[in-house]
């Protein structure tokens, strides 16, 4: 009965959600509080109801319930606990119903946030919400009629198929949630901004009500894509983070979005300028991440990040994309020319960098999305078939984002409506400086002929010492006494020291990344058991290979010690070759060793014969300085995110302006 149930509770949250979408409707054509509020009911009851059939798919997954197909296709008794569970949206349906859920919680949210007074204008939530709810309707029907996970199989097979391999792992485990709260959280800025051109409404408040819900969406967002990125590292076995697969490309580009319109609406909140620039870009996010369900769920990629589904399901995503993108940007065209102006502004300010800045951003975002797309519309048009990678993307999208790193850190340091450039310079020359010195101390330190590289770890630094200087000029460092200081220090908004960390987070980024991928050594060797190889400045040593037992797999172990050439510490690490017998597939679990900011990367291969006839497994090597930054300056910069969202002044700030204007 739990299939039948989850069946049961998705179906009456598709009707509540169409109930809510009809309520929040007629509340605001009648001007009603009542029928609005059935709405927010409505809304709040739908998200129960996916929250339990979401429970029910967990339980069949627990359970090893074989007579639901999702689960007979996804699971197996003798995989972990962690992975039954997370194996509920490892699939196409359960992924979208996890979707769902996700969704309608965010609906759930709108509708629980206070209206009128210090909260919400009446007309504004019930338009929002009305969206909101009619989004979900969409994407639930398309669960209920298409994509529904407790279709029954009779009779019931004895043994289940088991999840992917690749994604029995913690990191994908958490991965599909987080990335969801972000991709699915900008559909709240959507519903937002499509009120906010029903109502003829965008002003410095409207700023205020969208930014925190794009800050939460961008944080998830962030966290979701280096948990995938790290998953990727260590799990697929070839070395890198980021390969610009068109799937890895789906959760870029609204993050990009995102994050312009982040800076975009702080624009608006305080000078209710950019008004019809941030809807567009609270359009765009959402639209990004509704793409980012259609390719990897259309068939048209093959990735071992997509669901590989048949192409009339991708059809109805399309359609669902096209109706709702489409109708919004139309409504967009329609609205904007009638709305008011903002506040006007002089080029050199921080209105006029931070315009700057969300145009590098959002022409990076279009690189990324011609990149992604121009391969698929090549093939469909002409059936031949080409690859965009890295290349491309060094030429296009790097230069755009160095631009908007350089000009960065000037921004917080002008003032609003009319900047001084001159004195924004002089309080950056030291980090500036210092700035260079790490560009050339990095030229003399690695490869002298790898100059590019040596000054993208300038960049790097220059955004770290320059989210550093505008805090030291907010709490006047070096310029008044200690005690001062620290008062200063301690009355900054979180917000502001949100932003220092998000930008300073950018720049560990950035610098990590520049690292590991110009200076990592690689190596391969075929290696007998007490073989030696060196990579860089370590070597490696396999000591003995060992077949082990897991729970649902078994492997060849490798036993290795990495010491350093010159000196050190030596230390033991594993590496290995999974095979698991329920889906035939072999896997590979690397071996890492954290050397401080370093990792030491080694993969353990085939068995194969050396020179002297002996047996000897095939091993590879990375050196990868400074890859620890490229995970840990995401981290940094989520915190940010979370700072700037705890801010007071985000939750209370417009019912305090509001009462001083009343």
């Amino acid at each position: 009965m739990t299939a039948e149930l989850g069946a049961f509770a998705l179906a009456l949250a598709l009707a509540l959600s169409a109930l809510s979408t009809a309520f929040c409707g007629l509340g605001r054509w009648r001007n009603s509080p009542v029928l609005a509020g059935a709405g927010e009911g409505a809304m709040i009851a739908a998200a129960a109801a996916v929250a339990l059939a979401f429970g029910a798919l967990i339980v069949a997954f627990v359970t090893s319930d074989f007579s639901v197909a999702n689960v007979a296709g996804n699971s197996h008794t003798d995989k972990p606990m962690l992975y039954k569970v997370a194996g509920a949206w490892g699939s196409h349906e359960g992924s979208l119903v996890l979707w769902c859920l996700v969704m309608t919680s965010f609906g759930a949210a709108l509708a629980r946030a206070p209206a009128g007074g210090s909260g919400l204008p009446f007309g504004l939530k019930a338009s929002a919400l009305g969206t909101q709810a009619l989004l979900s309707t969409l994407f639930l029907a398309f669960a209920v009629f298409t994509s529904s996970p407790f279709e029954r199989l009779d009779p019931a097979p004895f043994q289940g198929a088991s999840l992917n391999p690749l994604l029995q792992d913690p990191a994908l485990a958490l991965h599909p949630p987080l990335l969801y709260g972000g991709y699915v959280g900008f559909s709240v800025c959507f519903s937002l901004a499509v009120a906010a051109l029903i109502e003829g409404r965008i002003d410095t408040a409207w700023g205020r009500w969208v930014r925190p819900w794009a800050l939460a969406s961008w944080a998830l967002l962030t966290v979701g894509i280096t948990l995938g990125s790290f998953w990727a590292y260590y799990e697929l076995g070839w070395g890198g983070w980021w390969f610009w697969d068109p799937v890895e490309n789906a959760s870029f580009m609204p993050w990009l979005a995102g994050a312009a319109l982040l800076h975009s609406a702080v624009v608006t909140e305080r000078r209710g300028a950019l008004g019809g620039w941030t809807v567009f870009l609270a359009l765009l996010a959402f639209t990004f991440s509704m793409l980012g369900a259609f390719l990897v769920r259309s068939g048209v990629l093959t990735s071992v990040h997509a669901f590989a589904v048949d192409p009339e399901r991708g059809l109805m995503l399309l359609a669902i994309l096209g109706v709702t993108a489409g109708a919004a940007f139309a409504l967009f065209a329609w609205r904007v020319p009638r709305l008011k102006g903002g506040g006007l502004f002089a080029p050199v300010s921080r209105e006029g960098a931070l315009v700057l800045n969300n145009l590098f951003l959002t022409a990076a975002a279009a690189t990324v999305l011609l990149g992604t797309l121009y391969p698929l519309m090549l093939e469909a048009a002409t059936g031949q078939t080409i690859s965009v990678g890295p290349p491309y993307f060094a030429l296009t999208f790097t230069p755009l984002m160095v631009l908007a790193f350089l000009i960065l850190p000037a921004g917080p340091l002008l003032a609003w409506k009319r900047g001084d450039l001159k004195g924004v310079g002089q309080r950056l020359a030291v980090a500036g400086g210092l700035a260079l010195v790490a560009a050339l101390a990095g030229w003399m330190a690695f490869e002298p002929k790898k100059a590019l590289a040596a000054a993208g770890l300038g960049v790097g630094a220059w955004l770290i010492l320059g989210a550093l200087a505008e805090t030291a000029e907010r709490v006047r460092l070096f310029r008044a006494p200690l005690g001062e200081v620290g008062r200063r220090a301690r009355g900054l908004p979180l917000a502001a020291w949100g932003m220092t960390l998000a930008h300073a987070g950018l720049g560990v980024f950035v610098m990590g990344a520049v690292a590991e991928t110009a200076f990592k050594i690689e190596a391969v060797a075929v290696l007998p058991v007490g073989g030696t190889v060196a990579s860089g400045p370590f070597t490696v040593t396999l000591n003995a290979v060992e077949v082990i037992e897991g729970p649902n797999y078994l492997a060849e172990q490798g036993r290795l010690t990495i010491a350093p050439t010159q000196g050190g510490t030596a230390r033991d690490i594993t590496a290995e070759r999974r095979f698991f017998p329920a889906g035939g597939q072999t896997t590979t679990e690397v071996g890492l060793d954290f050397r401080g900011l370093d990792d030491v990367y080694v993969v353990m291969g085939e068995r194969r014969r050396a020179p002297d006839g002996a047996q000897a497994w095939s091993v590879r090597v990375h050196w990868n300085p400074w890859a620890r930054l490229i995970f840990l300056g995401p981290m940094i910069m989520t915190l940010g995110g979370l700072l700037s969202l705890m801010d007071r002044r985000l939750r209370v700030g417009v019912g305090m302006r509001r009462a001083r204007a009343g």
